[in-house]
């Protein structure tokens, strides 16, 4: 049958892999025929997601790896086949008003949300794992750019720094025919969701300020990267998808 989003063939490496928009994400790209490679923190997890997995037609492996450090990525890239797409999702947030900002803080959030992609990014070039008709997809949020909300700065300005590397990126590797794009999730139902200090009258409250009126799903946000990493999407660099239910509008 005709599909123009299949990953037949292709091997992708999908990062944060362990829950949420990752494990969504690493489970479509099986059902497409991807082989998926699974990299986070958490084995244990890594293993549950690795156990969700299409395998019908390719055998997945998980690679545990902790992004925040440069000889893990280092190491990471060093055991990798070539690669026809990566994923860049795995990010932490915390709520912090402007006035209790730490050092600490940005370091953490910094080196994971920002730091860590452009990092695996370099190493995956430098080392040759890409295959010249590759796909890089990163996983930014609106709060980088569209949704400005108290205590989300350390996050969404990480996430708006990673947003100009893959302008950066996207021109840079254009020439090797390796092709950079972005997403911008809105909220999403996820356990990074859950973890904040959010009651439910809050979530409620945001939630009306969607014009679809709820929160979306990690496979929605997985369908998007599909495109980017699939074939249909080869002449496509450079782009942000924004997927938020319309809450940029308002």
């Amino acid at each position: 049958m005709y599909n123009p989003f299949s990953l037949r063939g292709k091997t992708i490496l999908v990062t944060g892999a362990s829950s949420g928009i990752g494990r969504a994400t690493a489970i479509e790209c099986s059902r497409l025929g991807a082989t998926v490679i699974l990299t986070g923190r958490n084995e244990e997890r890594l293993a549950e997601t690795l156990n969700l997995l299409d395998i019908s037609e390719n055998k997945h492996f998980s690679i545990a790896a902790d992004l925040t450090q440069q000889a893990s990525i280092a190491e990471l890239v060093s055991n990798l086949p070539q690669l026809d797409g990566c994923v860049n999702n795995a990010g932490i947030g915390k709520t912090t008003p402007v006035q209790f900002i730490s050092e600490n803080d940005l370091e953490h959030i910094f080196h994971l949300n920002c730091f860590a992609p452009i990092l695996l990014t370099k190493e995956l070039v430098r080392k040759k794992k890409l295959y010249n008709s590759s796909s890089l997809v990163f996983v930014l949020s609106i709060a980088g750019n569209f949704n400005i909300l108290p205590g989300n700065s350390i996050y969404g300005s990480a996430k708006t720094g990673l947003s100009a590397f893959v302008k950066y990126a996207a021109l840079e590797l254009a020439g090797k025919g390796i092709r950079c794009n972005s997403v911008s999730p809105g909220m999403i139902n996820t356990p990074f969701i859950q973890n904040q200090a959010y009651s439910e009258e809050d979530k409620q409250k945001d939630m009306s300020f969607y014009p679809l009126k709820r929160y979306g799903e990690p496979s929605e946000v997985a369908h998007a990267i599909i495109y980017l990493l699939s074939d249909a999407a080869s002449w496509v660099t450079g782009t942000n998808l924004v997927i938020d239910g319309g809450r940029s509008l308002k």
